[in-house]
């Protein structure tokens, strides 16, 4: 996508420019004048549409912090953002106010002519410094990775010891209905990795995926149907395509190298990890883990709302500890472990001004967090971790699986 201009400004003031960069001359910056009056018009007016329309202009704007960044229509609005803030750590009035020069050195080098070119921030930051400017004698060189074939990755990287973490990471977002019937259920999964490998090494992943197994005839009953799938551009998508193989050149230090979406369709026992049994005027809440035995979750916790006017809480549990949350009018169960297949309970007790129908008035879901480590709901798997170093030095590939809670709700009626 191509961008015209870019401008940060300031919220407070509703109309400091605080940075602003010209890449094309095709449309008059003046214009930008015409934005914050028809901002605040339709701020009154509750319309929070990310695109704003004056005439033939198009301003594409997104709100951070105190700062409107806005955009003569780009896809590099966040990538600009997500640059700044990894620079800055917090981007805000006065963190743009004191790095001027390296707000508008790191703008040319994102964009090129309104054209995106160099987004990662590792890279950005081998010649890119918040450091005080010296003269130097001659132009500084940018790093052989900006002109490399493998930009994501610096050249003469070593290690005394060659590692390779890789983390398979799942979030299940669940909606159940009071009766237990799945009402929405989704799996946001990605694969983290954290290099620490000398040279150039090439790495090649194999999963349990189902198109695979299809094409070479294995069997399927443990194969899982990646749908969504989004690669770190450091992988070969044409292989990929081509034989489904996985292979790259990583980048130096922690990265995503691929996320995926899965709709799920499955039986509510794979993918409802708790069951529950709804609040009753005798405040009483059964937990019951559905995964298997052999698994554990850790740090779980239950929300629990209750009526708003409810006072003087008294709880007794079978495990964990529970606490009143007069905040969010809520209930608080922590249980440190969970192991699958176990069942436990929580009563609770309260001074209600309001009659005994009142108990049900609090109609909000039950909200649960937990992790479950070394599971994946899906079903994933990392079949190989193949690493191939041109020097020849032996490293140590790790695994490991985490499931945690996204949005995880219980309807109790």
């Amino acid at each position: 996508d191509i961008a015209s201009w870019i401008i940060l400004i300031d919220l407070l003031t509703y109309s400091q420019v605080l940075i602003c960069r010209n890449y094309m001359g095709n449309v008059n910056i003046n214009e930008i004048d015409n934005f914050m009056p028809i901002m605040m018009k339709r701020e009154e007016d509750a319309d929070l549409s990310p695109v704003v329309i004056h005439g033939s202009t198009h301003f594409l704007w997104i709100k951070h912090s105190n700062l409107y960044c806005i955009l003569h229509i780009s896809l590099v609005l966040t990538i600009c953002l997500q640059v700044f803030t990894e620079y800055f750590k917090s981007l805000e009035e006065e963190s743009i106010r004191d790095n001027f020069v390296t707000v508008y050195e790191l703008m040319d080098e994102v964009m090129d002519f309104g054209f995106p070119q160099t987004t990662d921030s590792k890279i950005l930051l081998e010649y890119i410094t918040q450091r005080g400017h010296k003269l130097e004698v001659g132009a500084p060189r940018p790093p052989a990775t900006v002109t490399n074939a493998v930009s994501w990755r610096s050249e003469g990287i070593k290690y005394r010891k060659n590692e390779v973490f890789m983390d398979v990471i799942e979030s299940v977002n669940l909606l159940v209905s009071a009766t237990g019937s799945v009402l929405r259920s989704e799996i946001l999964g990605c694969i983290k990795l954290k290099v620490v490998l000398s040279g150039m090494p090439e790495l090649r992943l194999g999963l349990n995926d189902k198109v695979l197994f299809e094409i070479t005839g294995r069997e399927k009953s443990k194969s899982v149907e990646l749908e969504d799938v989004k690669f770190h551009q450091c992988v070969r998508l044409s292989r990929f395509e081509n034989d489904r193989t996985i292979s790259f050149i990583p980048p130096d230090g922690e990265s995503e190298l691929m996320s995926y979406r899965l709709n799920t369709t499955v039986s509510a026992e794979c993918i409802q990890l708790f069951d529950h049994c709804a609040i009753v005027p005798q405040s009483v809440l059964q937990a019951r883990s559905q995964f298997k035995s052999r698994s554990t979750a850790n740090n779980v916790s239950i929300l629990v709302p209750v009526p708003s006017d409810a006072d003087s809480p008294k709880f007794k549990t079978t495990t964990g500890q529970a606490k009143w949350v007069p905040e969010k009018s809520a209930v608080e169960w922590n249980i440190k472990s969970f192991p699958g297949g176990k069942e436990f309970m929580m009563r609770a007790h309260f001074g209600l001004p309001s009659v005994e129908s009142d108990v049900l008035e609090a109609k909000r879901p039950i909200t649960v967090k937990f992790e479950i480590p070394y599971f994946t709901v899906s079903g994933i798997q990392v079949r190989y971790l193949k690493i191939i170093a041109k020097s020849g030095y032996q490293a140590l590939p790790w695994v490991r699986y985490i499931t945690q809670s996204g949005d995880y709700q219980l309807r109790t009626n």
